[in-house]
């Protein structure tokens, strides 16, 4: 059975995946286009090929398992009609991600920026504007992996933690959740907002200037999730009137950030580049479960993290 790699995990691994009965190649994703070598795959495991690579001409793919949370880079609908098996790495990047949040929070709440200016000009000048975590409402759209370890997190600061998911079902760590149709009462209630929730077309520009109103004024913002989820034209405008006390971005409509987006600019917005997800331990988390899958595929077991196309996640 023939495996195409696009990330070279190192020599071990590599050689892991072939004692389970693999013939494994590996082409580098940034030089990756279509070639008769790799016309018979039967598993593409792979972030984002798809600008250069045509998997239509794969004769044998049955099954494409996705680096990334998102699927929003994937063929989705060609995947669909061919009934092909997709799979993503959730909850690989939960532990990094949720760090990063917490950091931003207490960051914007304790304005370290400010005191990085104050540091770099020399100059000695008490803050008084400093707020506390404790008590304050954090509020999650989404309540997948990410949020529910960013949540277990934030309650040893004695926060309340609000969610909000499709139907309002109960999750752990979180004192309520709320169902899509009332993301007006959790928006209303949260000191600070937290996008957590996966891409789809329902999700595009949920955070427009409508939905941006619903925030108290003087909240914080913070998206971990997909760019295209804020309208960020709507964003800047509703910064720039006073809005938000702090916002915190590692995710964008357009990546790489464009060099004259206001948002670079921007005294009360954190810029930082799609990086929330970096840890010493990221490709350690994400090979385990490739390999717990390929192990299950190898052994016609169901695999885990299977993306119900349906959904978008």
């Amino acid at each position: 059975m023939k495996v195409l790699f696009t990330y070279d995990y190192g020599e071990e691994k590599m050689r892991s995946i072939e004692k389970l009965g693999y013939d494994t190649i590996y082409i580098d994703e940034k030089q990756l286009t279509n070639i008769k070598e790799i016309e018979d795959v039967e598993v593409l495991v792979c972030y984002n090929p798809f600008n250069t690579l045509d998997i239509s001409k794969f004769k044998n793919l049955k099954v494409i398992m996705l680096s990334s949370i998102g699927i929003d880079q994937a063929p989705l609908e060609y995947i669909r009609e061919k009934g092909i098996i997709l799979t993503n790495n959730k909850g690989g990047y939960s532990i990094p991600i949720s760090e990063w949040i917490v950091l931003k929070v207490l960051e914007m709440l304790k304005n370290s920026r400010g005191f990085y200016t104050k540091q770099s000009n020399q100059r000695w000048q008490i803050d008084t504007s400093i707020l506390e975590l404790y008590n304050k409402t954090v509020g999650f759209i989404g309540t997948g992996t990410i949020a529910k370890e960013t949540a277990k997190r934030l309650k040893s600061f004695e926060a309340n933690i609000l969610g909000l998911n499709t139907r309002g079902k109960d999750v752990e760590y979180f004192d309520t959740c709320y169902s899509i149709k009332e993301i007006d009462k959790i928006l209303s209630l949260s000191d600070i907002v937290v996008l957590a929730i996966p891409y789809t077309n329902d999700t595009h520009h949920l955070i427009n200037d409508t939905t941006i109103n619903m925030f108290k004024d003087g909240s914080y913002l913070i998206n971990v999730s997909r760019g295209s989820i804020i309208d960020e034209g709507s964003l800047i405008k509703k910064i720039n009137g006073g809005k938000f006390k702090g916002v915190a971005l590692d995710v964008f409509e357009k990546e790489p950030l464009p060099k004259d987006s206001p948002l670079w600019n921007l005294n009360n917005v954190v810029v930082t580049p799609h990086n929330c997800w970096i840890s010493e331990m990221r490709n350690k988390r994400r090979f385990d479960y490739l390999y717990k899958n390929m192990k299950r595929y190898m052994n016609g077991e169901e695999l885990i993290n299977i993306v119900d196309l349906d959904k978008g996640y």
